[in-house]
């Protein structure tokens, strides 16, 4: 549905976007996600409108979106800080867009009942938006942008301003929403959980560039560059050289155990990430394993995440295990977890 074509962008010296392509599909819930600074809002601000880019082309269904005003594109866009009129009800907030491009009024108060109704806030509708609260004002947002049937919704850090609970019970109406109203949405993020519990598919930015396109369990469980490997969740990082199929080799540890993603020819750099659920700690008298000791263990009531400090290795080893850890700190243990279990990747990525 949207194609994204070699779009680079530059402000004097600083590269925003660099020759970015991708492929967004009609109904899919895609996210953008990376750090701050890497050009996400900056391809999200050239599909809208409101930036040129220096090269490429976007296309909406095969038409040429850069030919077009921001006005004349049928998409709409979600601003961060929701840009509610504050003198103006719920309902003459969602309205306003409608009454802009003249339509009958039957039409406009049936349309606006309608997205109401699907927000959950018809109750509201004579409420001014000083008088709701943070997770109201944000359905007010998403209704005035839905009700005018774009093919297209853009969302810029959506959830940002809200607190966690209600950002979490969020997470769940804006895929309950886009579900039933069929819109493509694209979504601004730098909150990995929350492109994670949103999206289809997500970006990876880094420095104006894409590291990788893919569903949230392949992007978290097959990470493709040193980048995502870090970016993407907690990982531990292990680095040394290819060795076959079966890990790698570390001047440290002698050999890791991994599974490579891609062949790569023996001795060259690599990078072994294993999740820390996927870390298993056993007593120091096993025979497989890295010796460590034990830094910290913090409980977060559904899980424990335990630090272990293993000699030679710069960051402490992180674990995570279900539930309330038998383990106390300064216990010596030994690392150690599955070739199925870490991934293998290029370093230069």
């Amino acid at each position: 549905m949207l194609k994204i074509d070699g779009v680079s962008r530059r402000f004097g010296d600083v590269v925003a976007l660099d020759e970015v392509s991708l492929e967004i599909g009609q109904g899919e819930f895609f996210a953008l996600l990376g750090p701050s600074g890497c050009g996400k809002t900056t391809l999200l601000r050239i599909i809208a409108g409101f930036e040129t880019p220096d090269a490429g082309r976007v296309t909406l269904d095969g038409d040429d979106l850069l030919d077009k005003q921001p006005n004349r594109r049928p998409i709409s866009l979600m601003f961060q800080s929701y840009a509610l009129f504050p003198h103006m009800t719920v309902a003459k907030n969602v309205a306003y867009g409608l009454e802009r491009e003249r339509l009958p009024r039957q039409e406009v108060r049936q349309r606006v009942g309608e997205v109401l109704e699907t927000v959950g806030l018809s109750a509201h509708a004579g409420r001014k938006p000083a008088q709701l609260s943070g997770g109201q004002r944000q359905r007010v947002a998403l209704a005035r942008s839905i009700v005018k049937r774009p093919r297209l919704l853009l969302l810029d850090e959506p959830l940002s301003a809200l607190d966690k609970k209600v950002r979490a019970d969020m997470q769940l109406e804006l895929k309950r929403l886009q579900h039933e109203v069929g819109i493509t949405f694209v979504v601004v993020t730098h909150d990995q959980e929350e492109a994670m519990s949103l999206a289809d598919r997500i970006a990876v930015f880094d420095s104006g560039t894409v590291r990788q396109v893919d569903a949230p369990v392949s992007l978290y469980e097959r990470p493709r560059s040193p980048f995502v490997a870090d970016f993407v969740g907690a990982n531990n990082l292990f680095e040394g050289t290819a060795s076959g199929l079966d890990g790698i080799r570390s001047a440290e540890f002698g050999m890791l155990a991994g599974t490579p993603l891609d062949t790569l020819a023996a001795g060259a750099k690599a990078l072994l990430a294993v999740r820390p659920e996927r870390i298993e700690l056993t007593d120091q008298s096993a025979t497989r394993g890295l010796a460590g000791s034990v830094l910290d263990v913090s409980f977060y009531g559904g899980v424990s995440h335990i630090s272990v400090e293993v000699p030679g290795h710069v960051r402490p080893v992180l674990a995570a295990v279900q539930g309330a850890s038998t383990v106390q700190a300064g216990a010596k243990v030994k690392v150690r977890w599955n070739a199925q279990d870490a991934v293998i990747m290029a370093v230069d990525r």
